[in-house]
């Protein structure tokens, strides 16, 4: 039967090389999304988390060299989909009011992925009794959850508001 052989570890590792992919197509497309957004806040926003983002991709790369392997990445259909939703939003919302929400609402389409991916990944470091590794992936989902609240405070207080008052005109 495939997979038989395959154990908790190798599954930890699959789901690194996932997250380590997502991370670095994310890396590419927050430039693009700070680029389109009409809102300074949001831009500011996009490329605050460009940084952050890099240091997550730097602590993956300390996990994969704790477990002996190189980092590498595994292609991602859903940040894959989430990305493309994002180019969409792009493409069909130019220069219309609702942009930046589509955009920030893409946005945190993906740091729920993360999120998810994250707390999965600690929860399995931590069973094969890795806790320098759940530390460093703690980290990052510490600052995806940060990051997820600050466009949702964002959202409430700039993105829905305008949105709202530029369909009234």
């Amino acid at each position: 039967m495939p997979g038989q052989n395959k154990s908790l570890e190798d599954l930890f590792h699959e789901g690194l090389k996932d997250v380590y992919y997502a991370e670095r197509k994310i890396l590419t497309a927050l430039p693009k999304m700070a680029k389109a957004v009409n809102s300074n806040d949001l831009r500011a926003a996009f490329e605050k988390h460009v940084k952050e983002t890099e240091g997550q991709v730097q602590r993956l790369q300390k996990v994969f060299k704790m477990i002996g392997h190189q980092p590498k990445g595994k292609t991602c259909p859903a940040i894959l989909g989430l990305v493309e939703e994002g180019e969409e939003v792009m493409e069909d919302f130019e220069d219309s009011p609702a942009l930046d929400a589509g955009l920030l609402g893409g946005a945190q389409a993906v740091e729920h992925y993360e999120i998810a991916r994250y707390g999965t990944l600690i929860a399995w470091a931590e069973q094969l009794e890795m806790p320098e590794a759940a530390q460093l992936l703690q980290q990052n989902l510490d600052e995806e959850k940060m990051t997820d609240k600050s466009l949702t405070k964002l959202a409430e207080a700039v993105i829905n508001e305008c949105g709202m008052r530029q369909a009234a005109e």
